[in-house]
């Protein structure tokens, strides 16, 4: 499955419940809950730049081989070291806190995030493909 493409933010789920258990603090949950994000993905094989713009300039891009080891910075600015796979056309990483799961369907990509502490909460995004 090709993930080339810019998806910007439709929609979410448990937002606010999610981000509560990361231990975001509440002022941190509001002003991200009204963020309107693009995210702009580049496939080339097995190679992977994946970018996620926010409002104000800011972005954060992660570069990825699949099943290679890589440094990665979580939305919050914090650096860590992952391997991202490929489960049946799904990517999947291990954030330091949670797991994520990436996959196009119809035109949209969805992630969903799950938290890998005990009370597990799911987060699902939505995010559509504008027309270009």
């Amino acid at each position: 499955m090709a993930f080339n493409g810019k998806y910007e933010f439709e929609s979410d789920k448990n937002y606010d419940e999610f981000m509560k258990r990361l231990g975001l603090p509440s002022d941190a949950v509001e002003k991200g809950r009204n963020f309107k994000t693009v995210t702009e993905v580049q496939q080339d094989g097995q190679n992977f730049t994946w970018s996620q713009h926010y409002p104000g300039g800011h972005s954060v891009t992660n570069k990825f081989t699949i099943g290679k080891e890589c440094d990665m910075e979580s939305m919050g600015g914090k650096k860590f070291k992952a391997t991202v796979l490929m489960e049946g056309g799904k990517i999947v990483v291990e954030f330091p806190n949670y797991r994520q799961t990436s996959e196009i369907v119809g035109d949209k990509l969805v992630e969903v995030s799950v938290l890998l502490v005990p009370g597990t909460m799911m987060r699902t995004l939505f995010c559509l493909q504008p027309w270009l």
